[in-house]
C-alpha cells in the first residue's frame, strides 16, 4: 500500500469533517489530495445550506466542544459547551484555512461513478459548468458521511396518514415554528427523536407524544455541569466493554448511569430493560424532566395509523396533527461500481470493511466515517485519518490480508445485531490501528485522567507517530476543564475499578502492575 513518488494524488470524497480531516492528515505526509465536494460550500451536514444537510436551525452539538474539535486546532473561547451549527460550521472554516484545504477543494463537484482503473482508479465528476470528466487517482478516500439518506419507519397506514402537519424524517425538520399549536408524535428514541421532541415540547406544541421500540435509558448531556462525554465514555469504559464479560461491564456502565442520571422510571417513563447494553443508552438534557413535567407523553411503538389516529403496541390511541421520525439513516453510496458493491456485500445498513477503512480486494480505497457512533465523532475521525495516512505512507505496516479477511468475517458474523458502538471503543480501535494508543504507565501524572478523564482528540497525540511536544500540556488543560485533575493518585472507586479489569484486561493488568 505504500505510495512511490508518482502515486502522491489521493482524491478525498466530502468536503464535511471527515473528508477535512483525511486531507489535512495526507497533506502532512507528503500526499497530494483533491476533496470533491458536491455542495457549493465546505463543511458536510454542518452546512445547512447544503441538500444532503439534516441540521434544524436551533440545533446544538450533541458532544461537547472539547470532544467535537480535531487536536491541532482547539475551538475559540467564545464557543458554547455545546456548540452551535453556526460555530461548528465556522470551526471547520478555520480549520480549512489554517491547514490551506482550501485551495485543494473542488466545490460544486459531485462524483458520479468510481470504477477499477488506470493505475488506480477511475472517478466520473461532474463540474460545476455541467461537464462531465473522467479522472483517474491511484487512492481513493470516500469520506461522504453516515447520515445522508434517511429512513422513513414502515408503519402500517402511514402512506394514508391525514394530519394536517404530515409526516417528515427528522432529517427534513428544519420550521419547528410550524409545528406550534399542533399535536406531535415524534417516533424513535435515538438522539435526534429525543433532542426533537424535547424541542417541540419547548417550542409550543399543544402536545408531544414519543413513541418508542424500546426504552433506553437516559443521560444528561452536563452532569453536575460536566458535559457527559468527558467522563461518561472514558478510556476504562472502552477496556471495560471490549476486554470483560459483558453482564459484569453492562453493570458498571448501568450503575455509572443510575448513578448521574437515576433511571427513566423516576420521571415517569417506561422502566427499561434491566441490561443496560439491551436497553441502549440515549442521551438528552431535557426529555425525562419534560417527560416529568407532563409536557412529553410516552408511548410504545406504533402498531398501525388509521387517518390522524395512531395506534400503538400497548392498545393506546391518539388523535395527532404531525409525525417526525427519528428512525435513521441508510448507507447512501449511489456512485459506487456495481464490482465494488458486490465486494463490500453493501446493503443499506453494512459495508464489508475491515475496522469501517479497508477492504484487501480494494487496494489504494478507504472510506472514512461511514460507521453508527454513539458519542463524539472527531477523535475517531482524526484517529481513522491519521491510520489511512500512516498505512498508505508506509509509516506503519498494512495490515496484511489475511487479518483483514479474518476481521471482516468477525464484522459479518456481528450483522445482524445493533451497529451503533459507543465513541471510546471505536477511538480505542483506530488509535491502537494507527499505532498512536497513549501508555498511561509513561505519563504517570495523567494517568487519571486517561483512565477516567476526556478522550480528547489531543490524548492521542502523546505517543506514537505524530506526538506532539505540548501535547501533554494540553491534555492537562483538557482533563482539568472537566474536573478529571490530573494526579498520579487514583480514588479508591477507581483503584477498585481498575483491579476488576486487570483480571481480564493485559493492558489493565500491566497498568496495575506499575502502581505497585
Amino acid at each position: 500500500m505504500k505510495a512511490t513518488n508518482g502515486e502522491r494524488r489521493v482524491a478525498v470524497v466530502g468536503a464535511g469533517p471527515a473528508g477535512l480531516v483525511n486531507a489535512r492528515f495526507l497533506a502532512e505526509h507528503g500526499f497530494e489530495p483533491e476533496i470533491f465536494e458536491s455542495s457549493e460550500s465546505l463543511g458536510g451536514q454542518w452546512n445547512s445550506d447544503a441538500p444532503h444537510s439534516g441540521v434544524w436551525p436551533s440545533m446544538v452539538t450533541n458532544t461537547s466542544a472539547l470532544m467535537t474539535c480535531f487536536s491541532d486546532l482547539p475551538h475559540l473561547p467564545e464557543t458554547a459547551v455545546y456548540a452551535t451549527n453556526r460555530q461548528m460550521l465556522a470551526y471547520l472554516h478555520r480549520y480549512a484555512e489554517h491547514f490551506r484545504l482550501e485551495r485543494c477543494i473542488r466545490l460544486g463537484t459531485r462524483l458520479e461513478h468510481i470504477e477499477r482503473g488506470s493505475g488506480g482508479w477511475a472517478l466520473r465528476i461532474a463540474r460545476p459548468n455541467g461537464a462531465v470528466a473522467i479522472e483517474n487517482f491511484p487512492r481513493v478516500v470516500i469520506a461522504t458521511g453516515r447520515y445522508r439518506r434517511p429512513i422513513m419507519a414502515p408503519v402500517r397506514g402511514l402512506g394514508e396518514f391525514t394530519g394536517c402537519g404530515g409526516a417528515i424524517h427528522a432529517f427534513r425538520y428544519k420550521q419547528p415554528e410550524r409545528f406550534r399549536g399542533l399535536r406531535v408524535l415524534v417516533g424513535g428514541s435515538n438522539i435526534s427523536g429525543l433532542e426533537i421532541a424535547s424541542d417541540l415540547a419547548s417550542l409550543g406544541a399543544a402536545r408531544v407524544v414519543a413513541a418508542a421500540r424500546r426504552q433506553r435509558y437516559i443521560l444528561l448531556k452536563l452532569l453536575a455541569g460536566v458535559p457527559h462525554d468527558q467522563i461518561g465514555l472514558s478510556r476504562f469504559g472502552a477496556h471495560a466493554q471490549t476486554m470483560m464479560p459483558a453482564e459484569i461491564a453492562a453493570e458498571i456502565r448501568k450503575a455509572f448511569v443510575l448513578r448521574t442520571c437515576g433511571s427513566p422510571e423516576q420521571y415517569g417513563a417506561p422502566r427499561p430493560h434491566p441490561n443496560v447494553f439491551v436497553a441502549g443508552v440515549g442521551l438528552s438534557q431535557h426529555f425525562l424532566p419534560l417527560v416529568a413535567e407532563g409536557r412529553i407523553t410516552v408511548r410504545p411503538w406504533i402498531s398501525d395509523i388509521n387517518g390522524n389516529r395512531v395506534a400503538f403496541e400497548d392498545g393506546s390511541s391518539e388523535e395527532v396533527d404531525a409525525i417526525v421520525f427519528g428512525t435513521g439513516y441508510a448507507l447512501d453510496l449511489p456512485f459506487l461500481d456495481r464490482e465494488i458493491g458486490a465486494i463490500l456485500d453493501l446493503n443499506a445498513q453494512h459495508a464489508d470493511l475491515y475496522e469501517y477503512t479497508f477492504h484487501p480486494d480494494l487496494d489504494g480505497l478507504a472510506f472514512a466515517g461511514l460507521y453508527e457512533l454513539n458519542g463524539p465523532y472527531f477523535p475517531s475521525l482524526e484517529l481513522q485519518a491519521r491510520w489511512i495516512a500512516h498505512v498508505w505512507a508506509g509509516v506503519i505496516p498494512a495490515p496484511t490480508p489475511e487479518r483483514m479477511r479474518a476481521g471482516i468475517a468477525s464484522y459479518r458474523s456481528g450483522r445482524g445485531l445493533a451497529q451503533a458502538r459507543p465513541s471510546n471503543v471505536i477511538s480505542l480501535l483506530f488509535s491502537r490501528a494507527a499505532g498512536v494508543e497513549p501508555d498511561a504507565r509513561h505519563w504517570p501524572t495523567l494517568a487519571r485522567a486517561l483512565w477516567f478523564g476526556p478522550l480528547s482528540s489531543v490524548s492521542f497525540r502523546l505517543d506514537g507517530p505524530g506526538r506532539l511536544s505540548d501535547a501533554a500540556e494540553r491534555y492537562q488543560v483538557d482533563a482539568t476543564s472537566c474536573g478529571a485533575v490530573p494526579s498520579p493518585e487514583f480514588a479508591p472507586e477507581q483503584r477498585r475499578l481498575l483491579q476488576t479489569l486487570a483480571t481480564y484486561d493485559p493492558v489493565a493488568r500491566g497498568f496495575v502492575e506499575s502502581l505497585a
